[in-house]
């Protein structure tokens, strides 16, 4: 064959094998008995990651999306990006709460998109929701944390006995022994101030203080890349959710995206994609979380699969609609 071959030739080919691995996996894994319950606190607008990691709980029958908050810079607008995206998948009956406002220097990449959102109808404040959905299931509610913790931190300092009633946070955030870009090509340059922790410090300090268990997706383990094969096979899918991400992956303007946050609703299902080990974490005034000596507070990914965690999340991404 003469020239090369087009992506979405390689993305078909691979299909197949995608698929059987999944179900491979499914049957190794133990059934669970009920969906398990969660709440995502998300900065979803911005980079890309948080709507492939909406998009997989979505696509996950595993999980009981209990509530959606938005975190940081334009929360309302975020809410009605979220609305948007919970509208066009069939899914609108799940409530969203509006974060803290704040302002923002990163850019609103995704805003024409949730511009089109319906506004909330909703003035219950995001700490004041997630308290409220941990007081009605107390000890049940797994909350996945992928933006800045600002919410978080405001609703420990309103309840933190409250808080304290979390089964766990699931957290994407931190830097521990690589930093961004430390991929495995080169010498790793060492732990950065991830952006997560970074942008609110005094709010991931308060949450690494709770009590409440911790599981830590740093960059370590979440640099995992959605290249233009898998990109190519997953837009190709026609479903309201692949389509939705297409959308906002244009609107993104950048090519290749970063699933960070994703591992963390991977992790929720299926906690083998990202083995944990126990660490003391101090979450530094500079915004740093280094290894300190002390009671483990935290139980953290150093390492994962890129291959295996894609042939996880891909045949999810592209599952179509039940009918």
């Amino acid at each position: 064959m003469k020239g090369n071959p087009k992506p979405w030739v390689f993305a078909f080919a691979l299909l197949p094998a995608l698929l059987l691995t999944s179900a491979a996996r499914a049957q190794q894994s133990p059934p669970r008995t009920r969906p398990e319950s969660i709440l995502i606190d998300t900065d979803i607008g911005d980079d890309l990651d948080d709507a492939f990691a909406v998009g997989l709980a979505l696509q996950s029958p595993e999980l009981k999306i209990e509530g959606i908050s938005t975190a940081w810079g334009n929360t309302a607008l975020r809410a009605r990006l979220v609305r948007r995206l919970l509208a066009e998948t069939g899914r609108a009956g799940i409530p969203v709460a509006e974060g803290i406002a704040t302002r923002s220097p990163s850019p609103f990449t995704q805003a024409r998109w949730a511009e089109r959102g319906p506004a909330s109808d909703s003035t219950v404040p995001a700490p004041e929701f997630l308290l409220r959905q941990v007081a009605a299931h107390p000890g049940e509610i797994t909350l996945v944390a992928i933006g800045p913790l600002t919410n978080i931190g405001a609703a420990i300092d309103r309840d933190p006995a409250a808080f304290r009633k979390l089964k766990r946070v699931v957290l994407m955030g931190g830097s521990v022994r690589k930093g961004y870009g430390d991929l495995g090509f080169f010498p790793d340059r060492g732990p950065e101030a991830e952006y997560n922790i970074h942008t609110d410090i005094p709010a991931a300090q308060k949450l690494f203080r709770s009590g409440v268990p911790i599981f830590m997706m740093p960059l370590d383990s979440t640099q995992l890349k959605l290249d233009e094969v898998k990109r190519a096979m997953l837009f190709s899918q026609g479903t309201p959710l692949s389509d939705a991400l297409a959308l906002l992956y244009n609107e993104w303007g950048q090519q290749t995206p970063t699933l960070f946050d994703v591992m963390a609703v991977a992790y929720v299902l299926d906690p083998n994609l990202c083995p944990v080990t126990p660490m003391h974490i101090d979450v530094a005034d500079d915004g740093f979380t280094r290894e300190a000596s002390g009671a483990p507070n935290a139980s953290v990914c150093l390492s994962s699969d890129s291959d295996q965690f894609f042939r996880f999340v891909l045949p999810r991404l592209m599952r179509k609609p039940a009918r």
